[in-house]
């Protein structure tokens, strides 16, 4: 049976067990060519595994409880660009059961519109004590995360992407963390930077499938965001396979 798109896009990485994508009204079982889909399950329903990838150089864990991450606390400066919002909907993959996994902590942090990090020490610039572009939230009853940002900018040798790291809560049994990346469609991108604050960084210099970092996955880490009165919107189900 030919896969469609979406299945494709759920395939599970490389380095995880084999693959089971449960759905409320259809069961996809991924192993090597075969697939098996009864109905065309909605995103909101699926439980989609995806690949972990490098946490980076710029993590750091600054608890900044809040689900607006564009300011930066100090000074209360809002950092310029797109508005950009992201939905977490985390679930939990245990034994063929999938269930939303509450109490999760969601942390993402990205680069602004000039491809800068807050808070570090670079070769072409130092933010040390700013803050914007971080933060976490914690998964609500329905394993839901909700954060308002800014589509990012690029920074040299890489493509544009927000970073993610899903650690849960002790209540489960035991702590899970999973790191990884999330991606742009680069035509999204390309519509997006050609506008100010981004223009000011000229043209980008690595698309998608040039990054050394997404060719291990990154096409089942891609957002797909829709388009608003002022920005964009977009949603990341992922389930986490916790023994």
């Amino acid at each position: 049976m030919k896969k469609t798109d979406e299945q494709v896009e759920d395939l599970l990485s490389r380095r995880r067990l084999l693959s089971i994508l449960v759905a409320t009204s259809a069961t996809y079982l991924i192993g090597g060519s075969q697939g098996l889909a009864q109905t065309a399950p909605t995103a909101r329903s699926l439980c989609i595994v995806r690949p972990e990838q490098t946490e980076g150089p710029y993590f750091l864990d600054e608890r900044l409880h809040r689900s607006d991450i564009r300011s930066d606390p100090a000074s209360n400066q809002m950092t310029p660009g797109v508005p950009l919002t992201i939905a977490f909907q985390v679930k939990r993959l245990k034994a063929g059961h999938c269930q939303p996994l509450p109490d999760a902590q969601v942390d993402i942090w990205h680069c602004d519109a000039r491809g800068v990090y807050s808070d570090v020490q670079d070769p072409a610039f130092d933010t040390t004590g700013q803050k914007f572009l971080r933060g976490y939230q914690l998964t609500d009853a329905q394993g839901t995360a909700q954060f308002h940002t800014i589509y990012p900018g690029w920074y040299p040798i890489r493509t544009v992407h927000i970073h993610v790291k899903i650690r849960t809560a002790p209540a489960i049994g035991k702590r899970y963390e999973f790191t990884s990346q999330m991606y742009f469609p680069d035509d999204l991108t390309e519509h997006v930077h050609k506008a100010f604050p981004y223009s000011s960084n000229g043209r980008r210099r690595v698309r998608n499938h040039h990054d050394f970092i997404f060719r291990d996955g990154g096409d089942r880490l891609m957002l797909q965001p829709s388009e608003t009165n002022d920005g964009y919107t977009a949603t990341f189900p992922i389930a986490l396979l916790i023994s």
